[in-house]
């Protein structure tokens, strides 16, 4: 099959014939039709999040199934379907109990094997990650939904009692902090972005933010806490130690931050303000993926117009242009919105 292989941290990815992938005994093999670039992707390729190399990235994806294993029982070849980025290994507690995304013997197509960059993909324990894709959902906008989208569904929905009317504050307006806006403008929050690129900040107000900040302009918690008294929720999409402070500094009291982005290095560990989580009783959460059995509701939303993930998209190219995305990604401010590839 061909496949978009780089074969050293940061070396530039290249279109290859490799070998087709083999079917796990409890999974199955995927036909990719789309396939979305992530900034994860891009974590992965300079060595923040190490893997195996020579490597296949790509994580977020749909398609249809060329080859099941012989243990897996609720799936057929040519099912429609999408997985979550996090495959949990569907029998371990946390499997069990609905949080596969904390599983600790999960994989992760793009990162524990090759992923989606590729005109196949295998994914592990089928009976239990796989999510059959409504038949009206076409394949480029199911894979907008992949890590973004069913992220920033259960960053905004999963972790905090939020209400019709509540404020949401969401730092990064990147492809996870654009799905953030969108979903909960769609709930009814009263919804603000935080961006450095204007680009960012113009398509954040057109898919539901009601108000947007540029951080170069002032302290944005400070902006944020003058405006709404502080917000209910705030989610700190874009990983950096800034953007994590302030998301913190940006709640009211009872309020719950939400780390999505991911955080490498010394921003690893920011220096939270904890004399305030304590004095206030905030809630900070990490926010890791959704489980297969939580998409419905995000499905629902998408079925019924209320979110629009195509709306997002804003390149649609092939798997050399993936690369091209790929490495793009360590130019500051150099593109908003998703790409998907078309293997």
């Amino acid at each position: 099959m061909r496949a978009l292989v780089y074969e050293a941290t940061g070396s530039t990815p290249a279109v290859a014939e490799v070998a087709d992938p083999r079917c796990p005994a409890d999974g199955v093999l995927i036909r990719v039709r789309a396939t979305g670039v992530c900034r994860s992707d891009y974590h992965a390729w300079v060595g923040h999040d190490p893997v195996d190399l020579p490597h296949v990235g790509g994580h977020e994806l749909a398609g249809e199934i060329v080859e099941i294993g012989p243990q897996v029982t609720r799936w057929s070849v040519g099912d429609r379907v999408t997985t979550p980025f996090v495959c949990g290994c569907g029998r371990c507690d946390y499997c069990r109990n609905g949080a596969p995304q904390v599983c600790p013997d999960q994989t992760q197509p793009g990162f524990t094997g090759w992923g989606s960059f590729a005109e196949q993909v295998a994914i592990h324990a089928a009976d239990f990650n796989l999510v059959r894709l409504p038949d009206d959902l076409d394949f480029t906008t199911a894979a907008a939904l992949g890590c973004r989208f069913a992220t920033a569904y259960r960053a905004v929905t999963g972790h905090a009692p939020v209400r019709a009317g509540d404020w949401l504050a969401v730092y990064g307006a990147g492809g996870a902090g654009l799905s953030a806006i969108m979903i909960g403008a769609a709930l009814g929050l009263r919804v603000i972005a935080v961006d450095l690129s204007a680009a960012a900040l113009e398509l954040a107000a057109q898919v539901g933010a009601e108000q947007t900040i540029n951080a170069a302009d002032g302290d944005p918690a400070g902006l944020i806490t003058d405006r709404t008294g502080g917000v209910h929720l705030s989610l700190d999409c874009a990983g950096t130690a800034t953007t994590a402070l302030n998301s913190v500094r940006s709640l009211r009291r009872g309020g719950h931050h939400v780390q999505v982005g991911l955080l490498f290095g010394p921003a690893a560990t920011p220096p939270l303000p904890m004399d305030r989580a304590i004095a206030w009783e905030l809630s900070i959460h990490g926010s890791h993926g959704i489980a297969a059995a939580d998409y419905p509701g995000l499905l629902q939303l998408v079925s019924s117009g209320r979110v629009r993930p195509e709306q997002l998209i804003t390149e649609v190219t092939d798997l050399p242009g993936a690369g091209r995305a790929l490495v793009g990604m360590g130019q500051p401010l150099s593109h908003s919105g998703i790409t998907v590839a078309l293997p």
